[in-house]
């Protein structure tokens, strides 16, 4: 499980990377897709939020 946390850290350039790790076109790709994905997912999770307070504040 902390692994997964240091990826998503590494994704959104929170945390510095692995330089031991090989780095190549279709890494920088995916991690670049994940980056993407990540963002959208927790600006969708906002949106509910969002909505779900507006919805009990009426």
């Amino acid at each position: 499980m902390k692994s997964i946390w240091r990826q998503i850290l590494q994704y959104l350039f929170i945390k510095k990377r692995d330089k031991s790790e090989p780095l190549n076109t279709n890494t920088k790709l995916m991690h670049g897709m994940n980056r993407i994905s990540i963002i959208v997912f927790l600006v969708a999770i906002i949106i509910l939020l969002i909505r779900l307070i507006r919805h009990l504040m009426q």
